[in-house]
């Protein structure tokens, strides 16, 4: 079992994780929609929206009250971005911003959004 001062670092990492992706929807927009499937409706809504839930479910994982809702909500969230993540392997190879996305790239992608989904059902259980 982990002591407490890691289970909170690591809890503080996971959170700034998702809140500084969220900010990332706003920083970085255009490079979003190189990743999102051409079959979804009103892509810079979506690039925003998530953006958003990103940001909200970090800080609410801060919270011992909200901390189980927060892992819910992003495991959720983690369900509904395959699409973008097939899509990318579909896509590759590809340039995103500045890094050459590979199919190896792409592929490994999913294995860590199923790590992410873990941690999140660590932080569910955990309180």
């Amino acid at each position: 079992m982990i002591n407490r001062p890691t289970y909170k670092i690591f809890l503080w990492v996971y959170a700034l994780l998702y809140i500084l992706a969220g900010c990332n929807h706003f920083l970085s927009t255009a490079v979003y929609y190189g990743i999102m499937p051409k079959w979804l409706p009103a892509p810079g809504f979506l690039i925003y929206f998530s953006g958003v839930l990103e940001i909200v479910f970090g800080f609410l994982l801060l919270f011992k009250k909200t901390r189980k809702l927060a892992a819910v909500l992003i495991i959720l969230m983690l369900i509904a971005f395959m699409p973008a993540h097939i899509y990318m392997i579909q896509k590759a190879p590809f340039m995103l911003g500045k890094i050459m996305v590979t199919p190896l790239i792409a592929w490994l992608r999913l294995p860590f959004q199923v790590l992410f989904m873990g941690w999140a059902w660590y932080y569910y259980f955990k309180e």
